[in-house]
């Protein structure tokens, strides 16, 4: 933001052969259409992306970060009411925020698989992504995040598979397998209690139990579209994968 100079800190010095970091900020131009400011993840930025100009608008700069090489990502749309139509402005974006634990704990707005699905049924083959956006380091840390599977613990590996959706989202269970059989399909867990996937509109088929750790569903439902898989434990935390398209 202006106020703060738009500074990006250059974290390269910090990393090591087990531990790594990607550059990245949240762009804050233009507003929505309810007169909130834009707030646009952009991950994988190299240092000395330029500021933007005073009439830059919040699709220029995603555009802009998407050509520099980011992955971008809409962020907490139930936070400051984004509407779809906002959304679609954004057209560089890679996935939508589902999760944010920090505005889940602090004012119960952190939750939007929801949107990704009106998202998706809008046309968009948009990703999603879970994190604790904490700004305390305390109450609202360590809620949420992603399991990314890259080829090395290396920033351009790392960005690459974000782009692909090589990954899943959690507050705690794990994904460990989406592997299909047939007209089948398995999915392979942590130990849960509930497994569901979803499709458009009200399209799902799901599994409950105890200490579940696998399940077979048919997959007829959604042929030639999508699904994704969400999972929840006995402590009702959840894992969520991304969309899946059979097209």
């Amino acid at each position: 933001m202006n106020k703060f100079g738009y500074p990006i800190t250059d974290t390269t010095d910090i990393r090591t052969n087990n531990f790594t970091t990607l550059i990245g900020a949240e762009l804050h131009q233009g507003k929505l259409s309810n007169g909130e400011t834009w707030h646009v993840l952009a991950v994988g930025l190299p240092v000395d992306f330029a500021q933007p100009d005073a009439g830059e608008t919040c699709q220029q700069i995603t555009d802009r970060a998407a050509a520099a090489g980011a992955f971008i990502g809409i962020v907490h749309p139930s936070w400051y009411s984004l509407t779809v139509e906002d959304a679609r402005q954004v057209r560089a974006a890679h996935a939508i925020e589902i999760y944010n634990h920090g505005a889940e704990i602090v004012i119960g707005r952190g939750r939007d698989t929801a949107f990704l699905d009106l998202m998706l049924g809008d046309g968009r083959r948009l990703n999603g992504f879970a994190t604790d956006d904490a700004h305390h380091v305390s109450h609202d840390a360590f809620g949420g995040w992603i399991h990314v599977l890259a080829e090395a613990l290396e920033p351009e590996a790392i960005l690459k598979s974000l782009k692909a959706g090589r990954y899943y989202s959690s507050q705690g269970p794990e994904i460990r397998n989406i592997q299909f059989d047939g007209d089948e399909v398995i999915i392979n867990c942590s130990p849960v209690d509930f497994i569901v996937l979803h499709g458009r509109g009200h399209r799902t088929v799901q599994v409950r139990g105890s200490g579940l750790i696998d399940a077979r569903f048919p997959i007829k439902n959604f042929e030639d579209d999508f699904f994704r898989v969400t999972i929840r434990d006995k402590f009702g935390q959840h894992a969520w994968s991304n969309p899946i398209w059979l097209d």
